[in-house]
């Protein structure tokens, strides 16, 4: 009887350190990807609550990723192979997400930049930016958060397994070029987003340019500071009910198939 005790708790042993060992490898991808996930991984949320929520993730991932996880390394060489890949996986997922956070920011900047509104106030997050572009940002992440953000990460760190494989690295080749076409996506995008803020302040300086040629005696400049501040602020109002829509359709294209630019 007893030792049929103790051959159960070694077998109970052994299951318990595949387990951990499973659960270890997807908390290292998360945990990486948690650290630039838009919304979540903010610099501003407090450490313990992303570590709480790479938990959160971990623990709903895990028993369904556990058939195609690889058994728990013994040697500490494939340990760190395991670990150093992972943790390159998550960081590639996590900067293809921050890069639509980093469009919205582009975006706004080029506005701001545009309708002479690139000075005022600043920013109120880590990063200093514009003020249209700190409400385009926390706008467009509200609106991920509110759209079931957690439901879509859950099945992307998922997905992810079948195209970053558990404890390879991923092709050098293939990744530069997936990362790259990331980028070319996300300043697409920002322009894009800012193309009316662009448009509206090609057209005020040329009739700002006709009128200073007509009347060379007005003074151009305080006619024109406020006008092209306020017809910003109204663009502004008039296209966000737009523009967030189009940046959210992209970001959820990414979440659905985050390796579409591949060939």
């Amino acid at each position: 009887m007893i030792q049929e005790i103790f051959t159960l708790l070694d077998g109970l042993q052994t299951d318990l350190a595949d387990l951990f060992a499973m659960g270890f490898a997807v908390f290292i991808r998360i945990g990486a990807m948690m650290a630039l996930l838009p919304a979540f991984g903010e610099q501003v949320v407090p450490v313990r609550i992303r570590l709480g929520l790479t938990l959160a993730f971990t623990a709903i991932t895990a028993p369904a990723l556990a058939p195609i996880m690889p058994p728990a390394p013994a040697a500490p060489g494939p340990l760190l192979t395991l670990i150093a890949a992972e943790a390159v996986a998550g960081l590639a997922l996590g900067i293809g997400l921050r890069l639509f956070s980093m469009a919205l920011q582009t975006a706004g900047t080029i506005a701001a930049q545009a309708t002479s509104l690139s000075q005022f106030f600043g920013g109120a997050g880590v990063d200093p930016q514009p003020a249209m572009a700190q409400i385009l940002v926390m706008a467009g992440l509200a609106l991920a958060v509110t759209a079931d953000l957690h439901v879509a990460v859950a099945e992307l760190i998922m997905l992810s397994y079948s195209f970053f494989p558990p404890a390879r690295f991923p092709d050098a080749a293939s990744l530069g070029e997936w990362g790259l076409a990331q980028v070319a996506r996300a300043f697409t995008l920002a322009f894009t987003l800012a193309m009316p803020f662009v448009i509206l302040s090609l057209l005020f300086y040329v009739a700002l340019g006709a009128i200073n040629k007509a009347m060379p005696q007005l003074m151009v400049a305080f006619v024109g500071a406020p006008a092209i501040t306020w017809a910003g602020l109204a663009v502004l109002m008039l296209t966000a009910p737009l523009i967030l829509p189009i940046w959210h359709e992209n970001f959820q294209s990414f979440l659905i198939n985050p390796t579409r630019p591949l060939p």
